[in-house]
């Protein structure tokens, strides 16, 4: 999630549980209250699970960067998102912006994948 736009709560939950019903399993915000996109997704998960047991397999992992520059959260989400029970083939750029930047916003993501970083 790179968010560059303020929502309401609202809006905000309704992304997050159309996320978590499309199968999103491992979920990086980054951005305008990059924390609260953090804490919906927790929410949403737990009220599809009726508050009760989330099986293994549908655990939504999350985290939030709200100190890091954004290339260094889209490489995150590209070399060291993963899920302990579930391979994670796809990743999916959701962009909340004033203005439509999909071209941008792709050619961010490939960019930063080619970051080296120490170890």
């Amino acid at each position: 999630m790179v968010a560059e736009q303020a929502v309401s709560q609202v809006w905000r939950d309704e992304v997050v549980k159309w996320l978590v019903g499309s199968g999103c399993l491992y979920f990086v915000a980054w951005g305008i209250a990059c924390e609260e996109w953090h804490d919906a997704v927790d929410w949403a998960v737990l009220e599809a699970f009726d508050f009760g047991k989330i099986p293994d397999d549908k655990f939504v992992m999350t985290t939030w960067h709200d100190k890091e520059p954004l290339s260094e959260a889209l490489w995150f989400a590209g070399n060291c998102a993963s899920h302990p029970d579930v391979d994670l083939a796809d990743t999916v750029v959701v962009h909340v912006s004033p203005s439509e930047r999909r071209a941008a916003m792709l050619e961010l993501y490939r960019d930063s994948q080619d970051i080296e970083r120490d170890t």
